[in-house]
């Protein structure tokens, strides 16, 4: 299965846009593809709750496919979904927002599709932290946009600095991309990060656009400094978010893009040219998980804290894992010896272990030496999967 697509990421045959080049071939696809010809796998590589969407909200979706809402919505989305997130948002960050400040999207990977392809030009360069999530540097380099990545470091569990960050800002910089809680480090940033970085990059001119689809999975009762509640108005900022990660409703397709109004009536002309519209019975299905309770939300929570703290004692525990605690997310990111190539280990340890992780290498240049563990799985996996690894890491001699 792996052939495929390394044939169609990689084709040079002139019937496709150049552009394409700019995409690599996807370390988490070729893995979870290479890990399909295998048996008894055990995957701790997947980016999606392994939790079923509340009850309330599945039966809103059900709800409104009976009532024949199967139409095409107005193109922002569901008055009633971006009254329900202009409400929502504006109790949470305690800020005045309209329906007009929101589009609603296929998923979140729509919104940052929107926002960094309409961005992009040739000369324009956009500072993005490494690692991160992999989809944001591609799509910048599609238009021509150039990458500035700032490294993060692990000594300093990827804290990004964030006069590393203002440091890196030129007559160039367009924008800067954030990812907090952070694929595939699960970091949070800071309040003082967030608000440094927001307020020098007003006081340039550089938007931020930020990707924060994880900002509820927030561990140990700490504040979630969203670059909303650190803004003083939306004129240089774009907030993507979505309800997949929140309410386990990755397969449902419902994201959304908050900026000020004159950015959502273009990027709304964009979406028409994209999608369209989102999935309509699935907008009424964010609407019922927006309106319902936290109760959900408090017991994911709650399993994923088992999960990462077992996680944490099991990579201590690992030899030639250096681990740390993550604050957000539901993601790990250890760092093998210095020199020791990731994806090498973790295609060894699929091969032999049948244990499934992704090479820190997918996710940027500065981190070929990591792996990323995802904890959105059971203990028990997670339990077996160590039984396999850290027998087979006694052995290797990095």
């Amino acid at each position: 299965m792996a052939k495929p697509d390394m044939d169609f990421y990689e084709s040079q045959d002139p019937i496709w846009n150049p552009a394409l080049l700019t995409i690599p071939v996807p370390g988490i696809r070729r893995m979870v593809n290479l890990a399909a010809n295998l048996d008894d796998v055990i995957h701790l590589s997947i980016g999606q709750p392994d939790m079923s969407a509340p009850a309330h909200v599945v039966e809103a979706a059900v709800e409104a496919l009976r009532a024949g809402q199967t139409g095409y919505t107005m193109d922002a989305g569901l008055p009633e979904l971006l009254e329900a997130l202009a409400d929502y948002y504006g109790q949470r960050y305690q800020r005045a927002l309209t329906p007009e400040n929101i589009l609603v999207t296929t998923g979140a990977t729509e919104a940052i599709y929107l926002a960094l392809t309409a961005t992009s030009a040739p000369g324009r360069e956009f500072i993005v932290p490494d690692p991160s999530f992999m989809l944001y540097a591609p799509l910048i380099r599609m238009n021509g946009g150039v990458v500035k990545s700032v490294p993060t470091r692990a000594e300093n569990n990827h804290q990004l600095d964030p006069q590393d960050v203002i440091d890196a800002i030129d007559m160039n910089t367009y924008a800067i991309v954030l990812n907090s809680p952070s694929n595939p480090t699960g970091t949070i940033y800071p309040r003082e990060t967030v608000e440094a970085i927001v307020e020098e990059a007003a006081y340039r001119g550089v938007y931020v656009i930020s990707d924060e689809v994880y900002d509820h999975l927030v561990y140990d009762g700490r504040e979630y400094p969203g670059v909303l509640s650190c803004c003083s108005d939306l004129d240089h900022v774009m907030v993507v978010s979505s309800f997949s990660k929140t309410f386990s409703m990755a397969g449902m397709r419902i994201g959304w893009l908050i900026a000020s109004q004159g950015a959502i009536r273009k990027l709304r002309r964009y979406h028409m040219f994209t999608t369209t519209v989102a999935n309509t019975p699935c907008q009424w299905a964010g609407v019922a998980a927006l309106r319902g309770g936290r109760g959900f939300i408090d017991e994911m929570l709650a399993e994923y804290t088992r999960r990462r703290d077992r996680l944490v004692e099991l990579v201590a525990q690992t030899p030639h894992l250096t681990g740390y605690t993550p604050e957000g997310a539901f993601y790990l990111f250890p760092s093998l010896p210095e020199g020791i190539d990731g994806e090498n280990v973790a295609l060894r340890l699929l091969k032999e272990t049948r244990v499934c992780t992704i090479a820190g290498g997918t996710f940027g240049d500065s981190c070929n030496n990591a792996l990323r563990i995802s904890y959105s799985t059971s203990l028990d996996n997670i339990e077996r999967a160590f039984e396999r690894i850290i027998p087979w890491m006694e052995k290797q001699d990095f």
